[in-house]
Order: C-alpha cells, then structure tokens, then sequence
C-alpha cells in the first residue's frame, strides 16, 4: 500500500479551512505538503504486514541453545505511535522485548527496529506489544515473546481529561510465559531493569 500524499495535502487545506484559518496565508501556505510529507514518514509502517516486515528484518544467528543462556532481553527502546481512536501522538514510549532463543537469535538492533515499525502505524499500544511479540516469533521460531509497553497518550495528557504525566503500562505475553508464573515474573523483573 502506498501512501497517497496528494489527497492527504487536499484533506489537510479541507481541515485548516473547516478550523477557519486561510491555507493561503503566509505561514499555512505549505503546511498541507509539509504534513503529508511527514504523514508519509510517520506511517511508514503502515506499508508492511507483520509477516512482510518479518522478512525484511529477518537477520538471525544459529547458536546452540545452551549458549544462549536463558533469555534475552532488550530494554528502554524508544518509539513513538498515533493513537487510531483520535489521531493523537502516542509518546516517552518505551518497549522491552525478551524472548527465549530456540535454535537462532534475532540481531538486537533487528528488535529496536521492529518496535520502531510497528509504531510507525495508527495503533493501540495493546495491538504494538502483540505485533511485535507476532513478527519476533516469526524471525526466531520461538513463541516465547513477552513484550512490555509503558508510554504516555496525548490523548490523554492534553484534552479530554488532561492529566499530563500519565503513563499507560501494557504487557504482551506468549508461549511459556503465559503458562510459567514464575518465569513471567523474572521476565518483567529484567524488562524494568
């Protein structure tokens, strides 16, 4: 799917004039592009499936399993997402990722750019923790993924209830840990650091 920037840019002059403000001015003139340009950087992600971005960043390395070692972990991975319910901007989000390697493990950088991706769509932060835990199991095999989500809304913190400082905390959870209490609880020990 490609992103239409030309009929963002003609709904963005629509909104500036139902607000209205005159697109024509000075400083709005090349607002409407300037917003579908960002738009199409923003969404990005909304140009792959979870199974076409499992592809694209399927970079894994064959260990023995006993080399491993038990889990693994990456933490504080900073991403940002717009909240499909009012278009808002989904900030100061931070997204852990473990898992527990089977016969290969996933290039860490790869699991900061899932995230990244999967941010890069309108979401909810509950469907961004299952997509990655989705497309992490697809590239290592495992469908030990647990994903922790803690971000604030700005549809939250700047209208409606305006309660700026907020902090929305999701978990995914799959495979072992969903079963083993006790591993989830270390999980989410090494996932708050």
């Amino acid at each position: 799917m490609a992103i239409d920037t030309e009929k963002i840019a003609y709904h963005i002059r629509e909104i500036l004039i139902a607000l209205g403000d005159n697109p024509d001015r000075e400083g709005l003139k090349e607002t409407p592009q300037r917003v579908a340009k960002m738009y199409q950087e923003v969404f990005d992600g909304m140009n792959y499936t979870n199974e076409e971005l499992a592809k694209i960043l399927d970079k894994t390395f064959e260990e023995e399993v006993d080399r491993c070692g038990d889990l693994v972990v990456v933490r504080e991975i900073p991403i940002h997402s717009y909240c499909e319910h009012h278009l808002a901007l989904m900030y100061n989000m931070k997204v852990a990722v473990v898992y527990k390697p089977k016969q290969k493990v996933i290039g860490l950088s790869k699991i900061a750019r899932i995230a990244d991706m999967v941010g890069r769509r309108l979401q909810l932060q509950e469907r961004i923790g299952a997509d990655i835990a989705s497309i992490v199991s697809q590239i290592t095999g495992s469908e030990d993924v647990g994903v922790l989500i803690e971000g604030e809304h700005s549809c939250m913190t700047t209208r409606g209830i305006k309660k700026p400082g907020t902090l929305t905390c999701t978990t995914t959870f799959t495979g072992i840990f969903e079963k083993d209490i006790l591993l989830r609880q270390e999980a989410l020990s090494l996932m708050k650091g």
